[in-house]
């Protein structure tokens, strides 16, 4: 058994150098891809989508990922109050708004 790793170690001390360097560079340039290709775009999505909820306002008009539409009728902490008809309100998560459409 010996005699099979000495067989397959490289003759001068210097052949597995060059394809870990290269290894290493491959490595790198595939998370810079990721990196700059799925990452930080979706790093940015969230924050603007952080920014649109905490921009919620009184009397906004918006759709819930369900597809509800409706109009704030009231904002808490981590909760809204939609009013989708007359004398219908729901309340709601706050993440569960999808788009802001105009105010009214």
């Amino acid at each position: 058994m010996i005699e099979n790793l000495i067989a397959m170690a490289p003759a001068n001390g210097q052949g597995g150098g060059g394809s870990l360097i290269s290894t290493l560079i491959m490595f790198g340039a595939i998370f810079f891809i990721f990196y700059f290709m799925i990452i930080r775009p979706q790093q940015k999505r969230a924050k603007e989508r952080e920014k649109m909820i905490n921009a919620l306002e009184k009397g906004d008009k918006v759709i819930t990922s369900g597809g509800i539409y409706g109009t704030i009728a009231g904002i808490e902490e981590k909760t809204v109050l939609l009013q989708i008809s007359d004398n219908v309100k729901i309340k709601l998560d706050k993440s569960a708004i999808n788009i802001v459409e105009k105010k009214s």
